[in-house]
């Protein structure tokens, strides 16, 4: 796990950097209240989840997890996703 705040799109790219760039790639939110989180950790699992060393199966994925919030999901973000307001 990389434990560090992400505030741009440099820094994402620098910690993205050590995956495949074509791993999928997730952050989980809540869209029905729309806020806005600093970047805290960048994950990829499967990893060795049963720790005996056996290779993993799945397909791997990238995870992002929401650190500080800093304020309410601008209006034109909300739109871009999708999201209903």
């Amino acid at each position: 796990m990389t434990d560090i705040r992400l505030s741009t799109v440099g820094e994402a790219i620098a910690a993205l950097s050590a995956y495949d760039p074509t791993t999928p790639l997730r952050i989980a939110t809540q869209p029905g209240y729309p806020v806005q989180h600093l970047l805290a950790h960048v994950v990829c699992t499967p990893d060795d989840a049963e720790g005996n060393g056996t290779p993993p199966t799945d397909p791997p994925v990238v995870w992002l997890g929401a650190g500080e919030q800093v304020g309410r999901l601008p209006d034109s973000a909300t739109d871009a996703l999708g999201w209903s307001r």
